[in-house]
């Protein structure tokens, strides 16, 4: 008899140890989510990569209370409207809670699709994609909503758990689609692997999840079979959230959000994450040039320790975004033109760094420029920055080089020029052998970048050729 009470008004032991282990999960979601940011001091950033993860966190906080109230894990009598049946088991759970969780998965796979098989930026921003593909929920909550065909227990009968639960599997299908369309691409990070582990364990989750769904539902005058199967319920959907947001976020540099990594790399730039050569690197034997004044400043910017000096003087200007788009580019075309995934990756960082409206580091550039960079059709193309590059280089002309040159900083430079010369003439005499140094590393990548949501820091790149 204890049996059937607890299993028509809530609280089994079964009952409490399903939602201890949901409380964990949640504790444990939002220190991934947390730790980059709080830790690791990843700056957050505007695009996707921040807040997919962060309506993650919140779809799966949804999905796990409304398990909870809506299938009477808690001794409690619903008296408000606001704890009715088709709140929390339709609108919360439905839309709010596991379409919500699904559509970010499926947004992350779609902007892979598209930037690294079509290599082009999506035609459609996340912001507007995501609302679009939860639809579908939106229509099937309201329609159950004027229907009104659940129960006092929150219960719907066969007739309107299958197309319920078919719902739920169209959109794994659609996860399972983007992923299959991306599987030949060479990711420089872990994006496709982490996406195919996701879709392993979330679809053996939401299979079981989906079954205890059923049973929870048609079954509702067997005993042990309702306590069963709502102990399922919670458990299943809180390994579906951790599944869930281990999908990478296609953010080389924010892959502290999956932990599962063993040897993490740090990196303090893309460059570096990407192994472009020399990126962070100063050779101490490196041949000293001397700098003319009278010539063009696209060619003195070539030298690595003039452009740290110039970089440095823009930055007490407070107009340096320029000169560290021009490093960026500079280090993009050091990628073979037979790379594109690694080029691919590093135009679109400087997109999201310089050209987007409203970014980190927005350069002063033309309509018309920027435009063109967001409507390529060739993300990998060579000469995709060129006319942004072009305008950029002539603001440095106009309102920063005529000051450089009689700045404390262009002082500062000439001075250490000179006793690197000085060193490098007593190292060949005295016959000296001085290794390359590696450029100091204090960074901390994905849904994420994703997230959003790589294991390095996405801290800015201004400091890409370290002293």
């Amino acid at each position: 008899m204890k049996m059937e009470t607890c299993a028509l008004v809530g609280g089994c032991v079964t009952d409490y140890i399903a939602i201890a282990i949901s409380i964990l999960s949640m504790i444990l979601l939002l220190s991934r989510l947390l730790v980059p940011f709080l830790v690791h001091k990843v700056p957050r950033t505007k695009n996707s990569g921040f807040w997919i993860p962060i309506i993650h966190v919140f779809a799966s906080f949804n999905l796990l209370l409304s398990i909870v109230v809506s299938v009477n894990f808690l001794k409690f009598t619903k008296r408000h409207w606001w704890q009715s049946c088709y709140v929390w088991a339709v609108w919360v759970e439905g839309p709010l809670g596991f379409g919500l969780l699904l559509s970010c998965r499926v947004t992350q796979a779609f902007q892979l699709y598209y930037i690294f098989v079509k290599r082009r930026l999506p035609p459609i921003r996340s912001y507007i994609f995501l609302p679009l593909i939860l639809l579908p929920w939106i229509a099937g909550a309201a329609f159950i909503h004027m229907k009104k065909p659940l129960n006092k227990r929150c219960h719907m009968g066969t007739y309107w758990v299958i197309p319920t639960a078919t719902l739920h599997t169209l959109y794994v299908a659609a996860l399972v689609g983007f992923t299959g369309a991306i599987r030949h691409i060479e990711f420089r990070f872990d994006e496709l692997k982490d996406l195919w582990w996701g879709i392993l364990f979330s679809a053996s989750s939401i299979g079981v999840w989906v079954t205890a769904y059923i049973l929870n539902e048609i079954h509702d005058e067997i005993s042990w079979l309702q306590i069963a199967s709502r102990f399922l319920l919670l458990i299943m959907a809180s390994i579906l959230v951790q599944a869930l947001f281990s999908l990478s976020s296609s953010q080389p540099l924010l892959t502290q959000i999956s932990l599962r990594r063993k040897a993490p790399q740090e990196f303090e730039t893309m460059g570096q994450a990407l192994g472009i050569p020399d990126s962070g690197l100063l050779l101490q034997t490196e041949a000293v040039q001397v700098i003319d004044p009278n010539e063009p400043l696209d060619k003195l910017l070539l030298d690595k320790r003039f452009r740290q000096s110039f970089m440095a003087f823009a930055d007490s200007c407070l107009a340096g975004e320029s000169v560290h788009f021009y490093d960026e580019v500079h280090e993009l075309g050091k990628l073979p033109v037979n790379d594109p995934v690694r080029r691919i990756y590093m135009a679109r960082y400087i997109i999201d760094k310089y050209i987007v409206a409203g970014a980190a580091r927005e350069v002063n550039i033309s309509h018309r420029s920027r435009q063109e960079i967001l409507t390529t059709a060739d993300l990998a193309h060579p000469n995709l920055f060129n006319n942004a590059l072009n305008e950029v280089m002539q603001l440095m002309k106009t309102n920063l080089a005529k000051d450089y040159w009689s700045s404390m900083y262009f002082m500062k430079f000439k001075e250490e020029a000179s006793m690197r010369s000085n060193g490098l003439e007593l190292e060949q005499m005295t016959g000296l052998n001085f290794s390359p140094r590696l450029s100091s590393v204090h960074g901390a990548d994905d849904p994420f970048h994703q997230e959003h949501f790589s294991k390095g820091s996405a801290n800015d790149s201004h400091d890409s050729d370290t002293q």
